[in-house]
C-alpha cells in the first residue's frame, strides 16, 4: 500500500495537480482507511505520513483535515479511494463556472454529464462538503470540484482516482486555453495594421484648427519645386 501511495503522490506532485504540501489521498479497507498525515508532502511520502483510522468513531488529530469528508464518502458510497487534488486549471473555472462542460474528445468521454461544482461557505474539512459531496457521487460523478478548493475523485484504486483528476485538470486547461484563443480584440483594438495607417492624420493632434490650417500651407510650399 506504501508504494501505491509514493506512486500516486509523485504523480500528482509532479504533474502540479498538487502544491509542495496540498491535496490528500485515503483507501479504504474494511472499517478502516488509510488517509495523508496532515500536511505531509505528496511527492515525497514515508510510511509514517499513512494515518490508519476507523471509518466511524475516533479521530486521529494526525490525519488529513478533510478527513471528515473521506469518511462521508465511504460510509454512503461504494468508493475504495479518494483524491483531492489542486490543480490550478480545475481550481480556477471552478472559481468561474457554475458547472464544467469539457470541449475535448477525452473529457468528454469520461465526463460526459459534466463536472458539478459545489459552493460552500467554508471548504476545508468542511461540514457542508462532507454533506454534499456523497450525494453527488451516488448520482453518477466520479469527479467532483468545491469552488476555489478544488477536485474530489473517487474510484476503485488511487490510480483510478488519479486518472479522472489528471484528466479533469487538463480538459480544463484545454478549455482555459480555447478560450484565449477564441478572443475577439476590443473595438478600438479592431482596425488595426495597413487600414489603420492609411487612415491616421499627418496632422499632429495637438494643433487647433487655424494651426492646423497653417500647417497644411507650410506642407504644400515645402512640396513645391523651386
Amino acid at each position: 500500500m506504501l508504494e501505491q501511495f509514493q506512486s500516486v503522490g509523485s504523480d500528482l506532485f509532479l504533474s502540479h495537480l498538487v502544491d509542495s504540501h496540498g491535496g490528500n489521498m485515503s483507501v479504504r479497507e474494511g472499517d478502516k482507511l488509510f488517509i495523508t498525515r496532515r500536511g505531509c508532502m505528496l511527492g515525497h511520502i514515508i510510511e509514517s505520513d499513512i494515518i490508519e483510522v476507523p471509518i466511524e468513531g475516533e479521530v486521529n488529530s494526525f490525519a488529513s483535515k478533510d478527513l471528515l469528508v473521506h469518511r462521508a464518502i465511504y460510509a454512503t458510497t461504494s468508493a475504495k479511494s479518494i483524491i483531492h487534488a489542486h490543480g490550478p486549471y480545475s481550481v480556477a473555472l471552478s472559481i468561474t463556472e457554475n458547472k464544467v462542460i469539457t470541449q475535448d474528445s477525452e473529457g468528454l468521454f469520461y465526463f460526459n454529464q459534466g463536472i458539478p461544482i459545489i459552493k460552500t461557505r467554508t471548504s476545508i474539512g468542511s461540514d457542508e462538503v462532507a454533506k454534499m459531496l456523497p450525494g453527488m457521487f451516488n448520482n453518477g460523478y466520479s469527479i467532483v470540484l468545491s469552488k476555489g478548493h478544488g477536485s474530489f475523485a473517487i474510484g476503485d484504486t488511487l490510480e483510478k482516482c488519479l486518472l479522472y483528476t489528471s484528466i479533469l485538470e487538463n480538459s480544463c486547461k484545454i478549455l482555459a486555453i480555447s478560450r484565449i484563443c477564441g478572443q475577439k480584440p476590443p473595438p478600438q483594438q479592431q482596425q488595426t495594421g495597413r487600414e489603420y495607417h492609411q487612415r491616421k492624420s499627418a496632422i499632429p493632434p495637438g494643433l487647433g484648427v487655424m494651426d492646423r490650417t497653417a500647417f497644411r500651407r507650410s506642407r504644400a510650399f515645402k512640396s513645391q519645386p523651386r
